[in-house]
């Protein structure tokens, strides 16, 4: 059984997909959230492994979720994802605690596997 991960994105149709395709690929979905506050409670009641955060959330963004979660579960990896690239964020990629940013039309198996290695700086993510 692989990594539990929580889904956080405000997108019914991107977390059906991403549960589709992550689970194809042996990680186990805990859960899946619409919103920052869903996503915040429910990593707080039974934390996963990873959370696969959407940076534009409709009550807040990710990066304050990535540090308000970072700062109460610093085990939690937390793997940003959008559709903008990343360079668009600059270095609130780093700072926010995050492991990485995978752009969403770049999420498979191994993409969100090489954040969690560690093969990929935050501040530095290209979606070329």
């Amino acid at each position: 059984m692989g990594p539990t991960i929580l889904i956080v994105d405000d997108n019914g149709g991107f977390r059906a997909w991403a549960r589709v395709l992550l689970e194809s690929a042996g990680y186990t979905v805990a859960g899946e959230a619409a919103d920052g506050a869903s996503a915040i409670a429910a990593a707080l009641a039974s934390p996963p492994e990873v959370m696969l955060l959407d940076v534009q959330l409709p009550d807040t963004d990710g990066f304050e979720v990535a540090r308000r979660l970072r700062a109460e579960r610093s085990d939690v990896a937390v793997v940003l994802t959008s559709t903008r690239d990343a360079l668009d964020y600059g270095p609130r990629l780093g700072r926010c605690g995050a492991r990485g940013f995978v752009p969403k039309d770049a999420l498979s198996a191994e993409a969100l596997a090489a954040v969690l290695a560690g093969e990929t700086d935050p501040a530095d993510a290209d979606t070329t």
